[in-house]
Order: C-alpha cells, then structure tokens, then sequence
C-alpha cells in the first residue's frame, strides 16, 4: 500500500491508526488506496497492540431447568474463547424466566457501558420498553432466537418463526386419517408473550389458509401455564389425530399420552431436548425441528465481532435452516 501512494510505511501505520502528524493530501492517497482495492488493516495485531477490550453485553435467561437456554450459552461461551484474542470480553446478565426478574435485570444492562449487545426478547411487551430505552445507546445489537422488528436497528440470527410455523402445518397435512382433528397446544411460563410463539402459530394456520384442497382439518386450541401441566386432561385429546406444540415442550404432552397408553396421534414440536428425544427415538413424538440454538448463540458473538472489530456490513437477518428431525435421521 505505501507503495501505491508513495509514502513510507509508516505514513500508511499513522493514517490507519489516526496518530496525526500527516498531510491531508497522504490521507486521501491512502484512503482512496484502502477504498479501491479493500486493504484492511491487522485486526489482531493491532488489537493485541493497542490491548484494548470490545466488551459485549449478553441478556439471556438462565440455563437452569432451561435445557435449551443451555445450549444458546453453549455456543456464546465458545465464541467467547474463539474471540477472546481478539479483545472480545462478554459480561453476562442472566435472569431467572419470568418477566419480573427479566424487568430487574434491565437497569443493569442498561447502565453497562459496552460495545454491543447480545439479546434475545423473550417477553415482549417488556422487550419493546427495553429496546426503546437502548437504542439511545447507538450501540450494535443482535437479537437471537425472537425479533422484535422495527424497533431498533439490529441484526436477527435465529429461524424464521413464520416459516417454521408453515412447515409444521405441512408436516400435519401428511396426515391420512379420514378424521383430521389438529389440536395446538399452547405450554409456556409466559403464554402469548413471544412474537416468536405467535408467528409460529401464524404461519402453521396460513398453510391451512394457502392450501384450500386440504379438505376435513378441524381446529382447536388448549392453553396451559407452564408447570400446570397437570391440567392436561383425557377429554382434551378426545377425536385428535395430530397435535402442533408450537415450542420446545412437546415432551410434556407425550409423557401425558404415553402415560395413558395413547398411541396413534402424530405430535410435531421443536428442538431437541433430551425429553424429546426420548420420545422421538419411541415414536410418540414424530417430528422436531431443530433450531439449532448453540449455533444462534456462537454467531450472535461471531456477528458482533465482525461489526464492531473488522467493521464489515452484514446482513440484517442470518436464518437459521429448517431442519426436520425423525427418529431415522437423529444422530
């Protein structure tokens, strides 16, 4: 690069790294030179040199009894070692899963001075609150696993929570009982508090929408408040043929149906817990799709890394593949 502008190297070292002493018209030169043919400068060098830290706030649930948190820490905490030399520091604000202890969690991430954020908004009333307070901080954000759109600028890694929806109603379609009763199971601490929750739901009724041909499907819903899954009754599976958990507890519903020696009604959910696993490799559960967690979790580092410390333009949205799990294919 000195070469080309005709400067000395040391010139070119004091224009990257903004140390002065240099003529306005060296500083084109080389700029024009960095433009043209995308010279980057030492990142690692010149991190290492200058020793300083890129801190990242991570504001994820807890992992306890949360299998699946567990595996989104998994992946942060391994790109946490990848990135480590790179000057990448995580500090970690874990809360308990409920809205309440997410709420008091929010002040102190809010006044931790950082480089960027990690996030995932679980509650989402209480997301749009927290996200409104911390765009004030202009500070490059990546939601994983749920997007709230349209309130900060942020990048999304996770799936398409629409899409995963539509692909759940197509796995319910192959269904060939006469009678197609589809029962959707709603399980959660917080029901109804996730756009991601809601899309799902969308996106499986929408292919039943889209799909007029697909003649004889009938309806319904149970909500049940995580962990009043005891409330889980015979009469509420009377006539189904196919039940949709739009989330990681279809485990709950087939130990239910196992304990009652109900055998016969195709169970789709998401994400492979041990508990689901189980019941898949027995056939009560007949499809998962994946998300993938650990994987949102090491890019959500790995994309902060690349905006904040190579400075590179990213896409908005990295989804996630749609992996359909059977018990044939689960390794």
């Amino acid at each position: 690069m000195a070469e080309l502008a005709n400067v000395s190297p040391g010139t070119v070292d004091r224009i990257i790294h903004k140390r002065g002493q240099v003529s306005q018209e060296n500083i084109d030169k080389v700029n024009a030179i960095i433009k043209k043919h995308g010279f980057k400068r030492n990142i690692f060098a010149s991190n290492l040199a200058s020793k300083k830290k890129c801190k990242i706030a991570v504001f994820l649930p807890k992992f306890e009894k949360l299998e699946y948190w567990e595996y989104q820490l998994n992946g942060v905490k391994k790109a946490a070692e990848d990135f480590r030399k790179f000057g990448i520091e995580l500090h970690y604000f874990l809360y308990d899963f409920d809205s309440i202890s997410f709420q008091e969690m929010i002040s102190k991430v809010l006044d931790f001075e950082c480089d960027g954020l990690l996030f995932s908004p679980i509650f989402h009333e209480e997301s749009i609150v927290f996200l409104d307070e911390y765009k004030k901080k202009n500070k490059p954000v990546v939601m994983i696993d749920s997007d709230i759109k349209d309130k900060i600028n942020h990048y999304y890694i996770g799936q398409d929570a629409f899409k995963s929806g539509y692909l759940a109603g197509r796995l319910i379609s192959f269904a060939v009982k006469n009678e197609r009763n589809v029962l959707i199971v709603k399980i959660a601490k917080e029901i109804d508090s996730t756009s991601v929750y809601l899309q799902r739901i969308k996106g499986f009724y929408t292919f039943f929408e889209e799909h007029s041909e697909l003649t004889n499907f009938n309806f319904s819903e149970i909500t049940i408040k995580d962990p009043d899954v005891n409330l889980l009754n015979l009469e509420m599976f009377e006539n189904v043929s196919s039940i949709f958990v739009p989330n990681s507890r279809a485990y709950i519903v087939a130990q239910f149906l196992e304990k009652q020696n109900i055998r016969g009604i195709r169970i789709i959910g998401y994400d492979l817990l041990k508990e689901n696993i189980t019941y898949l490799n027995s056939g009560i559960i007949d499809f998962l799709i994946n998300q993938k967690p650990e994987e949102q979790g090491y890019m959500g580092i790995n994309y902060l890394y690349k905006k904040i410390i190579l400075q590179e333009s990213l896409e908005a949205n990295h989804f996630i593949p749609l992996d359909i799990i059977v018990k044939e294919n689960y390794m």
